[in-house]
């Protein structure tokens, strides 16, 4: 009688199929966003990597090396040697080369230094060189203490400069948008369509006239044109809080005018405490706006170098350290340092606020 196998049945309903297809579209999706996250961060990645290498290590450095490494040496009778990938018929062993030839090379074994030398026939320049990986994390000491960059007070500029605009900022930002989204003032869509239309003014357009007001009032060389213009709002952060204040319900509003509030009491009691992810969302815009600016101080600063904010200085430095790309490196990682700091610290709030005003209104 025969023997009788079974199989297990395959699942063919709509319901795995559906399943299945979904999957696959995931995982593609998955995999072409990894691919551009990948894509997009070499060239941070790779700033990081030459930050940690030596001028030596850059120039020497063979065979296509990612990695911050340098050659490994033997110490033998007071010489320095070099240490090469060998091919011997016993297998690739790594030795110092103790005295190259054209067709034949002499090499020590460091396991045994004392024994005769190796004679490795071949053209050793087309051996591998032994090296090690080796950072140099005093790149960034260099250039923290640099006379020439004086970086704590390029830190010190921007902060006061960032921080001072960004309380102008949110004051004016808050109060506008807070108006925009509450009050019924006459013609109130039509205004905030102009509002919204200056952002595609471009600033080189308002560049003359801004500079030359400024100018006459004496302001230029002061941190004063970089600054108080943060007072009077912005047409981009206004939309973001409006376009959040609006998600938030009125009866809130309207409670707490019973119990007597005054307007600015529902600002600061009521709208306030719930809108802190696209507060902080504006803060940071402002402050990377801010660390990043480099047209604005650049014409209004210039010649005066002790009120330069850090964008600024890292340009000076990168034109007169240009034979140095580890220490240029490392001084734009050390100025990109606190944005980076922040947004990670606050990406929560960033992402719900962003997430919030861009889709529910």
């Amino acid at each position: 009688m025969a023997a009788t196998t079974h199989s297990s049945p395959v699942n063919t309903s709509p319901f795995y199929s559906i399943q299945l297809r979904r999957f696959a579209v995931v995982s593609f999706v998955m995999m072409l966003a990894s691919l551009f996250v990948l894509f997009y961060l070499s060239p941070f990645a790779n700033m990081i990597i030459i930050s940690l290498e030596s001028r030596d290590q850059m120039s020497t450095t063979k065979d296509g090396a990612i990695l911050p490494s340098e050659p490994v040496t033997f110490d033998y009778q007071g010489q320095k040697l070099n240490m090469y990938t060998v091919p011997l018929d016993s297998g690739d062993k790594v030795l110092a080369m103790l005295q190259p030839g054209r067709k034949s090379s002499q090499f020590i074994d460091p396991a045994h230094p004392d024994a005769p030398p190796i004679v490795w026939e071949g053209q050793w320049r087309t051996l591998p060189q032994a090296t090690s990986f080796k950072i140099h994390p005093e790149n960034f000491a260099t250039v923290w203490n640099d006379p020439n960059l004086q970086f704590l007070q390029l830190f010190r500029n921007t902060l006061v400069i960032a921080v001072t605009g960004l309380i102008g900022t949110l004051i004016s930002c808050i109060s506008v948008a807070y108006a925009f989204a509450r009050f019924p003032i006459p013609g109130k869509n039509v205004l905030f369509l102009v509002l919204i239309a200056t952002i595609i003014i471009p600033a080189q357009v308002t560049l003359i006239p801004t500079y030359t007001f400024f100018s006459k009032i004496g302001w230029v060389g002061t941190w004063l044109p970089l600054i108080v213009p943060h007072f009077f709002a912005n047409a981009y952060n206004v939309f973001l809080l409006r376009q959040y204040f609006m998600t938030l319900p009125r009866q809130l509003d309207e409670a707490a005018m019973i119990d007597g509030a005054t307007p600015f009491q529902v600002l600061l009691k009521v709208i306030i405490p719930q809108s802190w992810p696209v507060i902080i969302s504006v803060s940071l815009f402002h402050i990377i706006f801010a660390w990043n600016d480099y047209f604005g101080p650049l014409i209004y600063l210039l010649g005066h170098t002790d009120l330069q904010p850090i964008s600024v200085g890292v340009q000076v430095y990168n034109y007169a350290y240009g034979a140095h790309p580890e220490l240029v490196q490392a001084t734009s990682l050390l100025a990109m340092a606190l944005p980076l700091i922040l947004f990670f610290a606050a990406q929560r709030f960033f992402m719900r606020g962003v997430v919030i005003t861009g889709v529910d209104k």
